[in-house]
């Protein structure tokens, strides 16, 4: 069974994305599972941002199991699971625009960022009328409310559960399906990421289960964050290994800032995975100030 990293190729990662991406590295080898890399590249690709996201985390001495797995050439294998709920009744098109959604959730007694259903209910009729309209997009007919997942940092979660988009009015099979077909597909048993996407989870876990595989095992980490106690992000400054460089940073200087974060005396990736132990990691997010001047 393995681990995963599964980096979008939009730019440069940033400390907080590479410290995420070395501790799913030490869960994964620690506890003696391959590790395996994935890009999800179905939107926003800047190109060559695959090529140095790579060399940025091998620069860390994080390795991984080939072969690199890119989503874009992975289409058949999510419209096979979309016809699979298709065939059980279990889809229906959307045709809420963004506005929309946000207005039903914001109404009293939504649920804040979940969809309430509004297309589930249209008649035939309706739909048709819709089509003529705009492009649909494809949600699952949930048949819960919430699920429970069980985290190995969080214990046991319990979370909402909406009628999340398996596939974009554009075509593109949307984040959560295709992070779910691709677990099951590759025997990913073990998700390790940040701790902001632990809502994320139930969703995720569910629809797994209707696919017919096994949730894996979660452990969602603390973040990095700016001084604000904001989410760090490459605005904050320099927080890329490139952007680190023109203050003398090394890659290594990074890897020893990050065993810091982790309460950690090894100096580089070996020695952390030597001394790495799940239950003594921070449970409080790591503020991570860039250099200047």
């Amino acid at each position: 069974m393995f681990g995963r990293y599964a980096p979008s190729p939009s730019g440069d990662l940033h400390v907080g994305n590479l410290r995420t991406a070395l501790l799913a590295w030490m869960f994964a080898r620690s506890s003696g599972r391959g590790f395996r890399m994935r890009v999800e590249d179905l939107d926003r690709v800047r190109p060559g941002a695959q090529e140095q996201q790579l060399a940025d985390l091998a620069a860390l001495g994080i390795d991984w199991d080939p072969p690199v797995v890119l989503q874009s050439e992975r289409l058949a294998v999510y419209a096979d699971a979309v016809s699979t709920l298709e065939a059980r009744g279990l889809t229906y098109e959307c045709f809420c625009t963004r506005r929309e959604i946000a207005e039903a959730a914001s109404a009293p007694h939504g649920v804040p960022g979940h969809y309430p259903g509004t297309c589930r209910r249209l008649t035939e009729e309706q739909r048709a009328e819709r089509r003529a309209e705009r492009p649909a997009a494809l949600r699952l007919a949930s048949g819960v409310d919430q699920f429970t997942v069980r985290d190995l940092l969080h214990g046991t979660y319990t979370g909402p559960v909406d009628d999340l988009v398996l596939v974009r009015n554009d075509g593109v099979p949307a984040y959560n399906l295709a992070v779910v077909v691709d677990d099951a597909e590759m025997d990913v048993d073990q998700v390790v990421r940040g701790d902001d996407l632990l809502a994320s989870a139930p969703r995720q876990a569910y629809l797994a289960t209707l696919l017919g595989a096994v949730p894996p095992h979660y452990a969602h980490v603390a973040l990095a964050v700016n001084g604000l106690g904001k989410r760090l992000a490459k605005r904050d400054g320099a927080v890329t290994l490139a952007d680190l460089a023109l203050y003398g940073w090394t890659p290594a200087d990074l890897v020893a800032a990050i065993a810091d974060s982790l309460g950690m005396a090894a100096r580089d990736a070996v020695g952390m995975l030597d001394e790495f132990d799940p239950a003594a990691l921070p449970r409080t997010p790591w503020v991570f100030v860039p250099p200047t001047g």
